[in-house]
């Protein structure tokens, strides 16, 4: 697993070699194999290279034998050389899809064991971005990366050494004048270190708009906003742009500069060779070979330069994984007691959003019985959403006790609460599939008659029947295929299958036409049977039979009790029914 909260140091092939083995997880031996595989093979190709100096000099002295002895050595070498490289791409052909499919296997282990609050501070922009192009951006260099690495620094190392053997004039030289690139690299490396981010978060604003864009456009052309959405989506492309220019201007230079300046060193030991024959100094044969080995190392060390801001590239997309991977979940229990009563209760909760100063929660205590109807009423941003994502955990209160049966709710994992809750919200999520799985999801092991039956008894059966595919037909996107009150049936066929003991609503039927509501009201009717239900009200007379209705406003539970009992009081649920009531 990825390291937890941890920093990406600023030295570039040490963490180089810790980010890939990070990513590589489970295939980390595999990985170092592989690096150890490319770290022989630059042995072997380096020294193979330096054949070059005993067999220019044999050839130039009329030899014989020798030759030959040295040409079969370097074939053997090559050979050998490239039977590593052919072991080590083994890795890059296989291996890094099998890297890929474990790191975002694990990204979305966490996603679904981080909490809802933190995982809604993400836009699909920003989550599509480290899903996506984030561990493409990691693993698809990873295979060749390092051995590219390997090859730049490795082989000229092996020259220089046998250059300093046979000349040590020419290796000390060589020794000087590469190290003046550095300047160029750490220059490189600070532009890289900003516009990296930049450019990671235009990339998620562009996408995330992108979406908002096709999705919301049945919408923009209802109320004729297509084209100043789309304004709003070209600027958001337009500073993607921009920024793109920016950086590529910002780190083209230094790039140049730094390939130049190895190019440069390289001409420069060539000119000392040149002097040092035209001074009778050394052996036209040795300078052919440093011509070769110039010329051999000139290229790698050259794409070396150009590798830079890849390196950047790679960290910056490590830094954005690590930073999802490092959300800690909510804390559980080892051994959680087992849920047997269905009574929720809230004692003394104060809580509020990460980031926010206003307890939107203020000493709230309250009693959900087993089987009971709970109303939560009250004006928008009152704290009723906020009480039924608190029972569903969707983050833990800052202070106080939630609990069903005596069971408290931060000592049960996602997995084991989750079954015992099924939600029906007004804006009702589907995924682009078949009604048939829609409505399953909710119980994998749900037969056909299981599913038909949910289907009825949320009155959809009908409905779906009329379709030409039926239970197969595809709902498209977020269910857009559908109308309003049929969306809404088959998310209440969904929650009946699941058949869990507490049901939260978020009155659903508030957005629908009057048809739709007397079915999808009948089919809550049926849902809602011998459950422990809470309802978020919008419209007073849907909860008129409610066992007991809470009052909330500014974080507070002002009021409670029966519809009858409240219109006596006078109080505040009184104004709000009778502002309900027509004139």
């Amino acid at each position: 697993m990825l390291k937890i909260g941890s920093s990406v140091p600023r030295c570039p092939m040490v963490n180089l070699y810790r980010t890939l083995i990070k990513v590589a997880g489970s295939y980390a031996p595999q990985l170092q194999r592989s690096l150890g595989l490319s770290l022989l093979a630059s042995i072997i190709q380096g020294c193979t290279l330096a054949l070059l100096f005993p067999l220019l000099d044999a050839l130039a002295s009329f030899q014989e034998q020798l030759p030959g002895r040295l040409l079969v050595l370097m074939a053997g070498g090559t050979v050998l050389e490239a039977l590593l490289r052919w072991r080590e791409l083994d890795f890059g052909w296989r291996t890094s899809i099998e890297v890929t499919h474990e790191l975002r296997i694990r990204l979305g282990e966490q996603l679904r064991q981080m909490p809802q609050e933190d995982l809604n501070r993400y836009q699909s922009g920003d989550l599509n971005l480290i899903l996506s192009s984030d561990v493409a951006d990691l693993v698809l260099w990873m295979g060749s990366i390092v051995s590219l690495i390997l090859q730049a620094i490795v082989v000229p190392s092996t020259l220089v050494l046998v250059t300093l053997w046979v000349d040590w004039r020419l290796a000390i030289a060589l020794l000087i004048t590469l190290p003046g690139a550095i300047p160029f690299y750490r220059q490189l490396r600070r532009h890289a270190a900003t516009e990296m981010p930049q450019m990671a978060q235009a990339d998620a604003i562009a996408t995330s708009r992108l979406i908002e864009y096709v999705q919301g456009l049945p919408v923009l052309r209802a109320h004729q906003q297509v084209g100043q959405q789309s304004d709003r989506l070209q600027a958001a492309l337009q500073h993607q742009r921009q920024i793109q220019i920016d950086s590529q201007d910002r780190t083209t230079r230094p790039t140049l500069l730094l390939a130049g300046m190895v190019q440069a060193s390289l001409c420069l030991i060539l000119s000392l060779g040149i002097s040092l024959v035209w001074l009778q100094d050394l052996k036209i044969s040795t300078l052919m070979a440093i011509i070769v080995i110039v010329v051999c190392c000139s290229d790698p060390l050259t794409y070396l330069a150009g590798l830079t801001t890849l390196f950047d590239l790679m960290e910056s997309a490590l830094e954005r994984v690590e930073h999802l991977m490092a959300i800690c979940p909510l804390p559980v229990a080892p051994k959680p007691k087992i849920i047997t009563d269905y009574t929720i209760t809230f004692d003394h909760v104060y809580f509020r959003y990460r980031g926010q100063e206003n307890w939107i929660l203020n000493d709230v205590s309250l009693e959900l019985p087993e089987r009971s109807f709970t109303a939560l009423v009250g004006p928008s941003g009152s704290g009723k959403t906020t009480i039924a994502r608190l029972i569903s955990r969707y983050a833990d209160p800052q202070s106080g006790t939630l609990a069903m049966g005596g069971v408290n709710l931060q000592t049960l994992s996602p997995a084991i609460l989750m079954p015992h809750l099924a939600a029906v919200f007004q804006d009702v999520y589907l995924f682009n599939d078949t009604i048939y799985n829609n409505i399953r999801m909710a119980k994998p092991v749900a037969s056909d008659a299981d599913v038909i039956a949910a289907a009825k008894i949320a009155n959809c059966h009908g409905l779906i029947q009329r379709f030409p595919q039926g239970y197969h037909t595809r709902v498209g996107e977020v269910g857009g295929a559908l109308s309003g009150g049929e969306r809404q049936r088959i998310s209440i066929a969904r929650a009946i299958l699941k058949d869990a003991p507490i049901i939260l609503l978020d009155e659903p039927t508030s957005a629908l036409d009057a048809e739709s509501e007397v079915l999808v009201q009948h089919a809550i009717d049926r849902l809602v049977a011998d459950k422990t239900v809470v309802v978020i009200a919008h419209r007073l007379s849907t909860i008129v039979g409610a066992d007991q209705i809470l009052v909330v406003q500014a974080g507070k539970i002002i009021e409670r009790g029966t519809h009858s009992e409240l219109l006596n009081q006078k109080g505040a649920y009184s104004q709000m029914w009778w502002s309900q009531q027509p004139q």
